[in-house]
C-alpha cells in the first residue's frame, strides 16, 4: 500500500516538501533554546524550563512530521516508527547506550578534562540543584533528544530522502552519511574531541536504525545515554 501511495507523489514535490520540513524542523529545535537563552525567563535554560523546551520540540517537530508525511502520503511507520521485535530492539538499545555511557564516564571524560571539558561545563550550567530540575533535564535529554531527534534526524531525514533515489542502496547510504554530518554539525563541535564525542554515538544510532529498519533501538540507545549522562554528570561533577 505504501509503495502504491508513494508513486502518486512526484519526486519534485517530495524533494520540495522534504527541504521545507528539514528547514522548519531545525527552526523548531532552535526556537525554545533561543527564547529561554535570550529572555532568561525563570532563569533561562535551567530547571523546569528544560522540560518546556523538550515539550515544545516534541510537539512542534512531531506535528510538523505528521503533516509532512501526510502530504507525501506516508505515515510514521514509513520512517521506522514500528513496534515489532520490541524486545530485541530494547536489548540492542540498552546495550549500545550503556556501552557508550561506560566508555565516556569511565575512560574518556575523566581523562580529557572532567568538569573542565566544554560539554560538561555547559551541562553544569543547566542544573539548578533541585530534583525537579534534574528530572526536567532528563526530559530534555530523552524527549527532546532521544525521541524527537531520532524521529527527525534518523527516521524522517534518511527514509524520505532515500526514496528520491533510483538506486535504493545509494539513496540509503547517501542519506545516512548526510544525516550523520548535519546532525554532528548541529552540535557545533569545536575540536577533534568534540567531533569524536558526537560522531561515534551518531554513527551508532544510525547503524542501529539501518540494521533494524526501525527507530526503536536508536531511540532507546540515544535516550539511555542522554539520561545516564545527565544523572552521572550531576552526581559526579555538580557541586
Amino acid at each position: 500500500m505504501t509503495n502504491n501511495q508513494t508513486t502518486t507523489v512526484s519526486k519534485t514535490k517530495t524533494i520540495l516538501v522534504y527541504i521545507a520540513t528539514i528547514l522548519l524542523g531545525y527552526i523548531l529545535f532552535i526556537i525554545p533554546d533561543v527564547f529561554f537563552g535570550v529572555s532568561k525567563i525563570n532563569g533561562g535554560k535551567i530547571g523546569i524550563n528544560l522540560l518546556f523546551i523538550a515539550l515544545f520540540q516534541f510537539i512542534g517537530v512531531t506535528a510538523l512530521l505528521y503533516f509532512s508525511l501526510k502530504t507525501l502520503k506516508k505515515t510514521f511507520s514509513d520512517i521506522g516508527l514500528k513496534f515489532v521485535n520490541l524486545k530485541k530492539d530494547i536489548l540492542l538499545g540498552l546495550g549500545f547506550g550503556a556501552l557508550w555511557t561506560i566508555l565516556q564516564f569511565v575512560f574518556l571524560i575523566p581523562n580529557t578534562g572532567g568538569a573542565n571539558r566544554a560539554d560538561i561545563s555547559h551541562m553544569l550550567t543547566m542544573y539548578d540543584g533541585s530534583m525537579l530540575g534534574v528530572i526536567s533535564f532528563i526530559a530534555l535529554g530523552v524527549i527532546g533528544g532521544g525521541i524527537t531527534e531520532e524521529l527527525f534526524n534518523r527516521g524522517y531525514f534518511i527514509n524520505v530522502l532515500k526514496d528520491t533515489f533510483k538506486n535504493p542502496k545509494t539513496g540509503l547510504w547517501f542519506s545516512a552519511i548526510l544525516s550523520i554530518l548535519l546532525f554532528s554539525l548541529g552540535h557545533m563541535p569545536a575540536s577533534a574531541l568534540d567531533w569524536f564525542d558526537i560522531l561515534v554515538p551518531t554513527i551508532m544510532y544510525t547503524l542501529l536504525f539501518i540494521s533494524t529498519k526501525r527507530l526503536t533501538a536508536s531511540i532507546i540507545a540515544h535516550g539511555i545515554y542522554n539520561m545516564s549522562a545527565i544523572i552521572l554528570t550531576y552526581y559526579i561533577y555538580f557541586e
